[in-house]
């Protein structure tokens, strides 16, 4: 049996992924940086294998903050977070807010809620960790 394959893209549409719908855990992450990263109040992440995600559209165009093994990956044009490369480069964190297809899995806590913005209210009962 294939995986199912979900697309992503950046918001100018010059960078597009390919991904299997095969993510492990999803998560809304609060920390400061991932707030700074996003511009809003949390992160909402899938990881997967690394191998399992491909650019399929503008490889040339992206921009990486960090080492080949531990970063975060954009659009070079508008600057989009796509993912960020975890784990020692095992691992991708699927942005979740640049997938245009609905992946199977949802996030199923939120993390680092003790570094929340002080102005957002979690109104879910999704359990909810201190830290990661």
């Amino acid at each position: 049996m294939t995986d199912r394959v979900i697309e992503g893209k950046c918001e100018c549409g010059a960078v597009r992924y390919a991904v299997s719908d095969s993510f492990l855990y999803a998560s809304n992450c609060h920390c400061s940086n991932c707030r700074a990263g996003t511009g809003s109040a949390f992160k909402p992440f899938a990881g997967i294998e690394r191998e399992k995600l491909r650019i399929t559209e503008g490889g040339d165009r992206l921009l990486v903050f960090g080492d080949p093994d531990e970063n975060h990956t954009r659009c070079g044009r508008c600057g989009s977070l796509l993912f960020s490369v975890v784990r020692s480069g095992e691992y991708v964190h699927v942005a979740m807010g640049s997938l245009v297809d609905a992946p199977s899995l949802r996030p199923t806590k939120h993390i680092f809620v003790g570094s929340k913005a002080e102005w957002f209210e979690i109104t879910d009962d999704l359990p909810q960790h201190d830290d990661y």
